[in-house]
């Protein structure tokens, strides 16, 4: 089933991942509420929350994996 994820969303313009490579795609193509992060279908041209789910969990399993062991920078910093 060929899925594309959403990576960002450019005013009417969505940039898709397929198959690692980046498309775009008119917002109005896509489900409406579709966000950043979402998978979709792109035969049904639904979102897949169960996918999505899944790619939300890697994505944070990542970063606190990447995170951890890391210390802060020491000194003063301004944000």
């Amino acid at each position: 089933m060929p899925r594309a994820t959403v990576d960002r969303i450019e005013e009417d313009v969505a940039v898709l991942v397929v198959d690692g490579r980046q498309v775009t795609r008119a917002l109005s193509t896509l489900p409406p509420g579709v966000r950043e992060g979402d998978v979709v279908d792109l035969v049904t041209g639904t979102v897949d929350p169960e996918a999505t789910e899944t790619l939300r969990a890697e994505v944070r399993a990542a970063r606190e994996q990447a995170l951890r062991g890391k210390k802060p920078p020491s000194g003063d910093f301004d944000l």
